[in-house]
């Protein structure tokens, strides 16, 4: 059975992650979308995702919430924010029943790793089974990539 594979990103570089983990593990790809998009501008971003982070609010998205019952694996993946996951992760890890699944973290940063992110996947996703997973920055190579993953499954 195909692994799943799904992912919020701002600017691009998570999507291409996602898309290499996807092409590597024969996956399916499931991109999350808010119903209201950050902001074009980097520092208005990062003030409103500073905000939701802070509250715990889960926007809402139009996009990624489908069901996954066929999957038993899912990888999931999201830039760095503030040290944690962006909030549509969290939106999708409150809505969607991921009991039972093995989840593989992975996430794209400038310098952060995950921070918190497997910490907080832990929190969320008591009853899956959470492997370390992957953290890259942008300037990732596909084939650093691959040799992790056939490592790592």
């Amino acid at each position: 059975m195909s692994p799943l594979v799904v992912y919020y990103s701002y600017s691009g570089i998570t999507r291409r992650l996602a898309e290499d983990i996807a092409l590597i593990t024969d996956g399916d790809l499931r991109e999350l979308k808010p119903q209201k998009p950050y902001s074009f501008s980097y520092n208005t971003a990062v003030k409103e995702a500073r905000e939701e982070i802070e509250k715990g609010y889960c926007p809402p998205l139009v996009q990624g919430t489908e069901t996954i019952e066929n999957a038993e694996v899912v990888f999931i993946g999201s830039p760095n924010w503030l040290k944690t996951f962006a909030p549509p992760v969290l939106s999708f890890l409150r809505t969607v029943d991921l009991s039972g699944k093995t989840i593989i973290p992975f996430c794209t940063h400038g310098g952060g790793g995950f921070g918190r992110m497997i910490e907080d996947y832990k929190k969320e996703c008591k009853n899956s089974i959470i492997k370390d997973g992957i953290a890259l920055k942008g300037d990732y190579s596909f084939d650093e990539l691959k040799i992790w993953l056939d490592s790592n499954l």
